[in-house]
């Protein structure tokens, strides 16, 4: 983590939107299948559930976020992250553009 550019990755053209576009994100896919979002959350306060672990990447802007309904609220700004856990939950709230990258553990 830390790059500013991903290279020798397959992209789906389609983005994945949500929350009514709150949230814009690509799917990135490497030579060894491991998968990655590379996204945009607009201002608001959105709750992303989660299949598999997940390391979420703020690359740039601010915004708080807790894992679970009862996690405590963090703050977190470019050049930081956090991990969820599988089959769980965060909730995020940003106040200005937020650009990610979510990390998709296989284990």
């Amino acid at each position: 983590m830390g790059n500013s550019q991903f290279d020798h990755v397959s992209v789906t053209k389609k983005a994945n939107i949500y929350f009514d576009g709150k949230c814009i994100s690509h799917n990135l896919v490497f030579p060894d299948q491991t998968r990655k979002t590379l996204g945009v959350i607009m201002p608001g306060t959105l709750t992303f559930g989660t299949d598999t672990p997940e390391v979420m990447e703020i690359v740039q802007g601010k915004c708080r976020a807790r894992i679970g309904p009862d996690g405590e609220w963090k703050t977190y700004e470019g050049g930081q992250q956090f991990r969820v856990p599988g089959q769980s939950s965060f909730e995020i709230e940003v106040s200005e553009p937020v650009h990610y990258v979510c990390h998709f553990s296989n284990q």
